[in-house]
């Protein structure tokens, strides 16, 4: 992360999950272990800081637009947020690169 996330921007998050916490935390990481806490207890001003305060709790990386929202990695989904030509140049790129190696 380049800079700490604001309230505003955790609850924006938080606004596009399905499953609220269950989609943004990582409750594998050790941040989270060490706390040894049930979200379900935390308000959600308490939640908020929690966060703000404690980053590492997020799973990563959280990407988002105007519409949608992609949260830890995966590949194919991440490719959405790229520009239609950006991965039309790619697909271009990477099927040059495969016949070429294909001619060696």
């Amino acid at each position: 992360m380049t800079s700490p996330l604001s309230e505003e921007e955790i609850l924006k998050i938080l606004a596009y999950t399905e499953n609220g916490t269950e989609d943004i935390i990582s409750t594998r990481s050790k941040v989270f272990q060490k706390l040894d806490l049930d979200l379900d207890d935390l308000s959600l001003k308490e939640l908020v800081a929690l966060i703000a305060e404690k980053p590492a709790l997020l799973r990563r990386p959280i990407l988002m637009d105007d519409k949608r929202m992609q949260i830890g990695f995966n590949e194919d989904e991440i490719r959405t947020f790229l520009s239609r030509d950006y991965r039309r140049h790619e697909l271009k790129e990477a099927t040059l690169r495969s016949e070429a190696k294909g001619e060696g």
